[in-house]
């Protein structure tokens, strides 16, 4: 990023000035972009597909204030690591909430930074939930403030797993390895995800953004608002229903013309 950009990208998550060069600066970078940015896939919806070329991705998300699923979210917070001076990279990972009996293929993206030696994962576009930035090789919990618990551990096959706590014990979430990614691999995992007419984000109108305490999501014509004292859920019943609440609570601003092409009613 130029440092205009930079500047812009901190405005759009409500940074005032640079977080610093450490772990909190990590996390209070990743955790101001998912309470300012919502998780969201509708231009597939709309049948515009997801580009990651850099220069569109800045004007989606930062100049007219949309949102992203991982590719985008996670692309974005790279360059802003990168121009505050961290040592990052991308990594590909393997979402397993969502796989049922079938091993899924890579189609999420994430961040691995490194840190005084140490090695940490960051990732702006896990859309189901607020992860911190968690440290390789450091399998304590870490509790969120909805009171969900997240750790990392090492697996024999998949190289590292990420499982989540939500009152029953610990899930697995997404596995990924350290091995090298191109952009080519990028490309290729996001065109799959983006057009495969099986996958989650083709089948479904999917939208979320984290909350101070919990997070509030769409799934087609279903709304949840959810923490850790539990959830409220109702079902989106009409066009200008929908539009209103994708601007309020998501902040993802629509045309009615767009929002029927969702083709949800």
């Amino acid at each position: 990023m130029t440092p205009s950009e930079l500047d812009r990208f901190l405005a759009r998550i409500g940074l005032p000035e640079p977080p610093t060069r450490n772990f909190t600066g990590l996390a209070q970078l990743q955790r101001a972009q998912r309470l300012a940015i919502p998780f969201e896939s509708l231009d597939i919806q709309l049948g515009r597909g997801i580009s990651l070329d850099p220069d569109m991705v800045f004007d989606k998300i930062v100049t007219r204030s949309r949102g992203g699923y991982c590719f985008e979210q996670n692309q974005l917070q790279l360059r802003a690591l990168r121009s505050l001076g961290f040592d990052a990279r991308p990594l590909l990972g393997r979402v397993w909430l969502f796989a049922g009996d079938m091993i899924p293929p890579q189609t999420h993206c994430l961040n691995l930074v490194t840190l005084d030696g140490d090695q940490h994962i960051a990732d702006a576009g896990f859309g189901t939930h607020l992860a911190p930035p968690l440290k390789l090789g450091d399998q304590d919990p870490v509790v969120t403030p909805n009171g969900l618990k997240h750790r990392i551990r090492p697996d024999a096959r998949w190289g590292w797993m990420v499982e989540c706590d939500r009152g029953l014990g610990f899930s697995a979430l997404y596995s990924f390895t350290l091995d090298p990614v191109e952009t080519a691999d990028l490309a290729m995992a996001n065109h799959w995800t983006s057009t495969w007419p099986e996958s989650r984000f083709v089948k479904n109108v999917i939208a979320s953004i984290i909350l101070p305490h919990g997070m509030a999501s769409l799934m087609n014509r279903h709304y949840s608002r959810q923490n850790k004292s539990g959830a409220v859920n109702s079902d989106i019943t009409s066009i200008a229903q929908l539009q209103l609440r994708l601007s309020l609570v998501f902040g993802i601003n629509l045309e009615r013309s767009e929002v029927e092409a969702l083709k949800l009613f």
